[in-house]
């Protein structure tokens, strides 16, 4: 293990956050809340931290597999605790686990919270809650990634290691240009947004902070009752068109950009992205309509809203949906285990995961029949190794187990079956909401310190893929290979 290099990307990590607290701070600067000073003790202990970090001297700049891995879950780990200096200082989450699990929430794009009272908190920890969002919707590492060359370190193992889905590929040859590609068009669709919900009657402050929180697919608002607060038809659908948006495979966009319509327009993940959110779009407005909504307009307008919230894991809500009938929270349900597509700020299992595992369940049927034919397993036409399809099927089996144990441990604070699923899920599957106890007009305030600490630790699991995690907990990760 190179521990040299590890320390020295971290360093770099911890200062780029420092730079991160400054839009946050000057947005209490220009309020006059009490939060601005919890921004700049902040920054000063990240610098101090950070600095001698970013300045040790190494021989070997190479980063391997092992040291990503070990980058990749401190990173993450660092940034929610530095992170959540803010809500500690400015006294808005004074409890340290409070805070961490609001960070890790923001940061890992969940938007499950802990406060019961958003509006009554100071505008620049309103900001910085989302910002998280934005900053780890593309990914910490992937924008630092951006700025490695700079120190003579590489960033492809990293980038590996970060990227959501089981296969990564560079959209150009060298790496800090994939990720600043990506970034670009992270940054169109935040500009973009931005204007159009401006447009819509939004402040600009609420415009940005709501944009965080859908092209990273986060869900905080400024809002205690998100985007129901506005009452919008305009404003709805424009976030809701972006949360699908932001749940596309963002390679696609490039091929757009460079004209090559036939690969975007035969993407198999893409199609059965889209197909599940209209089958289930459709679905819940057939089954509401006349039920909950009396109005056909108004029924599809909340089904596609919640829809394309929960699959896209934004976490986003226009009504209590936990009030909708069973077959429509079914849907819902199950839509949590989905989640968005391969290379987008999405979480849960993946589009093209399931899209996989249905290929081969498809051919062990055809084998049945033709014990000896040769059947390989496509994706666009390309043949997907066996290596892939043991890690798909890897990560499925472990994501059901982990969901399962989880469930079972937070089963012990004795709430009902329905909020224990579903608060494990929406952290596991970094979606925000759930039912019951945690559905949307509720918050996971109520749960002791040691579930909260757990439901952090399951939004790192989601969020970096379940086993750049688990390698943690494996005793010979840390010997010397």
């Amino acid at each position: 293990m190179n521990y040299g290099i590890v320390i020295k990307v971290l360093g770099n990590l911890l200062l780029f956050e420092a730079i991160a607290f400054l839009p946050p701070l000057t947005v209490s600067l220009f309020t006059g809340e009490k939060d601005l000073f919890a921004f700049i003790y902040s920054i000063l202990i990240l610098l101090l931290i950070g600095f001698p970090m970013s300045r040790v001297n190494v021989t070997n700049k190479r980063v391997k597999a092992r040291d990503a891995l070990l980058i990749v879950t401190l990173g993450w780990v660092f940034a929610s605790f530095f992170g959540s200096l803010p809500f500690v200082f400015s006294g808005s989450i004074p409890s340290i686990v409070d805070a961490f699990f609001e960070t890790v929430s923001g940061f890992t794009t969940t938007g499950a919270t802990l406060v019961q009272n958003v509006e009554a908190l100071p505008k620049g920890i309103i900001f910085w809650r989302s910002f998280t969002h934005w900053i780890g919707g593309m990914g910490i590492l992937v924008l630092t990634i951006a700025i490695l060359p700079a120190i003579g370190v590489g960033g492809y193992q990293i980038f590996k290691a970060e990227s959501p889905g089981p296969i990564t590929d560079k959209i150009v040859p060298k790496i800090k240009d994939t990720a600043k590609i990506l970034y670009i068009l992270y940054i169109g669709l935040t500009v973009f947004q931005t204007i159009l919900l401006c447009l819509g009657g939004m402040s600009l402050f609420e415009s940005l902070v709501h944009t965080f929180g859908t092209v990273g697919t986060g869900g905080f608002s400024s809002r205690n009752s998100s985007i129901g607060a506005y009452n919008s038809s305009y404003i709805i659908y424009v976030i809701s068109i972006f949360m699908i948006v932001s749940g596309v495979n963002f390679p696609l966009y490039f091929d757009l950009y460079k004209g090559r319509w036939k690969n975007v327009a035969k993407n198999s993940e893409l199609k059965l992205y889209l197909g599940i959110i209209g089958i289930s779009t459709l679905l819940i407005t057939l089954n509401l309509n006349g039920k909950v909504y009396s109005s056909i307009l108004e029924t599809f307008k909340h089904a596609l809203f919640q829809v394309s919230s929960i699959i896209t894991t934004t976490g986003y809500s226009t009504v209590d949906f936990d009030k909708w009938t069973e077959f429509s929270k079914t849907i819902l349900f199950l839509l949590m285990f989905v989640g968005g597509s391969a290379g987008s700020t999405g979480g849960g299992i993946k589009v093209v995961r399931l899209l996989i595992m249905g290929k081969l369940v498809k051919r062990e049927i055809s084998k049945l029949l033709h014990p000896r034919a040769y059947i390989p397993i496509k994706l666009n036409g390309k043949i997907i190794s066996s290596d892939v399809v043991v890690s798909v099927t890897s990560f499925f089996f472990l994501y059901m187990v982990i969901f399962a144990l989880s469930t079972l441990l937070i089963s012990l604070e004795g709430i009902d079956f329905l909020s224990a699923t579903s608060s494990v899920a929406t952290t596991l599957g970094n979606i925000g909401p759930g039912f019951a106890l945690v559905g949307p007009t509720q918050n996971f305030s109520f749960f002791s310190p040691l579930s909260k600490a757990l439901f952090s630790l399951l939004m790192l699991f989601g969020r970096l893929e379940l086993f750049t995690v688990f390698l943690f907990f494996v005793p010979e990760f840390w010997k010397n290979s």
